[in-house]
């Protein structure tokens, strides 16, 4: 049988985490990934008001452009920012344009860097769980940082407290105990549930957050703009409906 002339270019993306935090024996603790460019296959994926409707048609997208084999629900929120910023530059090019406060902009995707690696993960050595003590109450904290398997967690139980109560307001509170995994070295999910829910101070949640936020790898998607009174501001990078459709301006 003759082999296929028709073959599609890749390209090897490196991930923000580098892959310390994934184990040994995952594919993605070399830290790359291959990633194919995108066909007119992707392109009806991205226009699928099934997968739309769902919330999954990024997801759905990558799955379909990446090459190497692993369990796509261990990727790293962060990495997964990645995957996505590299798949729209492979798909139409770095430039995208999009309105700030009144005012085209236009920003070079390709120039965007990830985030320094915190030393906590560089120490890691494959091991996803790190300490925190909170600065008001003393209490200490052991977390992970979220992967794609964990965030569609934390979307269902949001999606079934919405239909018991269509007003509940419990995303901060819900991420959190899935972001969490123990207090004091209690790992029990009840323990884990009553803290966050009646214990953690303000201050603390306020405090873990930021912390969370400095060390998990990612795509910094700070860039500088004009804005309408002509002075320079930075401002991260809204991904709007023209990131994969650029011919959509809505």
């Amino acid at each position: 049988m003759e082999e296929n002339k028709f073959k599609v270019p890749t390209e090897t993306i490196e991930l923000p985490s580098q892959g310390v935090l994934y184990p040994e024996t995952s594919p993605l603790s070399n830290g790359k990934i291959e990633m194919k460019y995108m066909t007119a296959r992707e392109e009806d994926i991205l226009t699928n008001s099934a997968y739309i409707k769902q919330g999954v048609v990024i997801d759905k997208l990558l799955q379909s452009l990446i090459v190497s084999k692993f369990d796509y629900n261990e990727l790293l929120v962060g990495d997964k920012n990645s995957l996505m910023i590299a798949a729209r530059v492979l798909a139409y090019g770095s430039k995208y344009e999009f309105n700030y406060d009144g005012v085209e902009q236009s920003v070079d995707l390709s120039s965007l860097n990830p985030k320094p690696l915190a030393p906590e993960l560089k120490s890691s050595k494959g091991v996803n769980m790190f300490n925190y003590i909170l600065p008001d109450s003393g209490n200490t904290i052991t977390f992970k940082l979220l992967t794609h398997g964990d965030e569609q967690k934390i979307d269902a139980e949001l999606k079934g407290l919405k239909k018991l109560n269509k007003d509940a307001s419990n995303d901060g509170v819900v991420r959190l105990c899935h972001i969490i995994t123990a207090i004091n070295g209690d790992s029990e999910i009840k323990s884990i549930r009553d803290f966050v829910n009646n214990y953690m101070l303000a201050k603390d949640a306020r405090s873990f957050r930021q912390y969370y936020a400095s060390i998990s790898p990612d795509i910094d998607l700070t860039t500088s703009v004009t804005n309408s009174n002509g002075a320079e501001e930075d401002i991260e990078i809204p991904i709007t409906i023209n990131f994969f459709w650029p011919d959509a301006r809505v």
